[in-house]
């Protein structure tokens, strides 16, 4: 069994609302971990989700990083794994610097050119539908995941992506849905 915590909180500053996230690794005495999740937000504009997933496949981890400190603001641009993992946990969308594959194709992007900073500069991928076609994924009836770009950088576009549902369910992957890593 796994032991984590991870403390997620928001603040409203005269900059805005701040979330940040505090997370532990710790493993109980007979070498087993548990992860655990307390959550506190001071802000009544911030929700944050918990769920409950039931996994069916050994392919879905759950996250047991080392010590982390994150924070985020609603009005910021994030790019990495645990950023925008929080950013969604506590604000129930993508942060601003995302835009869908839709979006990206209208402003001329090509996926085969990997020109999405020529025509978005600081744009990354995010928001369209991911199927879970494979069943990797926790189903449960009225759950719809989705996914977005972690860490890019421009060019081509690389494998890491996070795949978040519409009920707080999101898992990270570095190998492009090999396998998945839960967060939240």
């Amino acid at each position: 069994m796994l032991t984590g915590c991870l403390d997620a909180s928001v603040q409203d500053t005269p900059a805005g609302s701040t979330a940040s996230i505090d997370s532990a690794d710790s493993t109980d005495p007979d070498g087993s971990k548990e992860i655990s999740t307390n959550n506190q937000t001071s802000s009544p504009e911030a929700s944050v989700r918990s769920s409950e997933a039931e996994t069916s496949s050994s392919a879905v981890q759950e996250d047991t990083s080392a010590r982390e400190d994150v924070s985020v603001q609603e009005d910021g641009t994030y790019t990495s794994k645990e950023e925008v993992a929080l950013y969604l946990h506590l604000y129930g969308h993508l942060p601003g610097n995302y835009i869908t594959k839709k979006e990206a194709e209208e402003l001329g992007w090509d996926s085969k050119e990997g020109n999405l900073w020529d025509v978005a500069y600081g744009k990354s991928i995010g928001g369209s539908r991911f199927g879970n076609y494979e069943g990797q994924l926790p189903s449960q009836k009225g759950r719809t995941y989705y996914e977005c770009d972690i860490d890019y950088e421009g060019g081509y576009r690389g494998p890491e992506r996070l795949i978040y549902s519409n009920d707080g369910l999101i898992f990270y992957t570095s190998d492009h849905y090999q396998t998945f890593e839960q967060l939240y």
